[in-house]
């Protein structure tokens, strides 16, 4: 997956985005989508209404380019991995 630089993500509209309103996560393409899965739960500052509806798009996406999902629920995405402490 390529890397998208500040103006190729100015490019994407809001609307392609599994988080609009702080432009995270694009969703415009399969390798997208599953990255877009892979770091669901690294998101921070946004609530849970905006994660159920985030994860409305991230399906609807899913489905648009075949991704398949194994979770059926953002519940089911593993944890946001825990911090290190320093040593």
């Amino acid at each position: 997956m390529s890397k998208l630089d500040t103006e190729d993500r100015k490019k994407i509209p809001a609307t392609k985005y599994a988080f609009p309103k702080e432009r995270k996560e694009p969703l415009e393409n399969a390798a997208h989508v599953r990255n877009a899965v892979a770091r669901f739960n690294q998101v921070e500052g946004v609530s849970e209404a905006e994660k159920d509806a985030a994860w409305k798009r991230i399906k609807a996406a899913a489905k648009k380019f075949d991704v398949e999902l194994d979770e059926s629920s953002r519940k089911d995405l593993k944890p946001k991995p825990a911090k290190k402490k320093a040593s």
